[in-house]
Parts: structure tokens; sequence; C-alpha cells
């Protein structure tokens, strides 16, 4: 599909994040399984709550605003992340190490959704959505605490 819109790319991109955090609901057990550091762990299982309101959001968003419509596809890059997370699941024992790498991989699929739900939202604004830019907002500021939980999380262990 050629985009030529600010419009055609929102919803592009709008497609692309519902499908990365529909990828992330499913790696997030796998994650929380694999991790063996308390905090680690719950910090995994309310992100995967939040992911879970996240796409309620997103659903919400496309009904308020009149004419979108999100499209199937498949985000190629969170797929690749949960690839390398999936890789360091079996290829590190489970214990600090394994922690560590766990953090990093989150943080990675942490970024990557701040970049997009804050391109999202500016789109957003420039095509009037405000209830879309509201609702991105929301969003892109759970992003941003879990990262910031998560460096946490990473700065406390030993």
């Amino acid at each position: 599909m050629k985009i030529t819109t600010l419009e055609e790319l929102f919803i592009h991109d709008l497609s692309d994040v519902y499908s990365a955090e529909k990828q992330i609901t499913r790696a997030l057990p796998k994650m929380a399984r694999a991790a063996t550091d308390e905090k680690l762990i719950a910090a995994f299982k309310l992100h995967l709550e939040e992911t879970q309101g996240q796409i309620e959001r997103l659903d919400q968003l496309v009904e308020s605003e009149e004419g979108l419509k999100i499209k199937r596809m498949k985000c190629h890059a969170l797929e690749g992340l949960v690839e390398e997370a999936q890789e360091l699941i079996e290829s590190v024992e489970a214990g600090p190490v394994r922690d560590a790498g766990l953090i990093g991989a989150a943080q990675k699929v942490e970024h990557y959704e701040i970049a997009t739900y804050g391109t999202l939202r500016a789109l957003a604004a420039k095509l009037g959505y405000t209830k879309a830019v509201k609702l991105l907002g929301e969003t892109l500021e759970e992003e941003k605490a879990t990262d910031e939980k998560l460096t946490l999380i990473a700065e406390q262990q030993s």
C-alpha cells in the first residue's frame, strides 16, 4: 500500500501499533515465567494488564473518530524484538543475568512504543483528532512510566 497522506500514515501506524500491542500480550507472560526477580515478575504482570487496557483504548480511539479503520497487518519491528527476547530466554540460564537481559529486552519494546505513540499523538493533533490525542497521550505516559520502573528494577538488582 502506498501512503500519500498524513491520514494514511496515521492509520498505518495505528494499525502497526495495534499489532504490536497484541504481540506484547503474548510475550509478557513468557517473560514473566522466565524471570526470577519478584519485582520484575510483578512488573511484567502489571504491564500485561496495562497493555490489555491500551488495546481497549485503541479500540475506543477507532470508535470515537469517524472514518478511522485499523487495517490487519503485522508489526515486524515488534516481532523481531520478541524473537530477540525468546533467544535470550533460551540461551541464558535463569537468574540475575537473564533478568538483566529481560529488562533490556522489555525496555527496547518500551522505547519502540514511546516513539510510536509520540508520533501517533503528534499526527492525531495535526489531523484534528482531539479524542485520539488524549487517548494516545494516556498510553504514552503509561509506556514512559513502565520504562522508568524497569530502570529502577535494573538499578536495584545485585
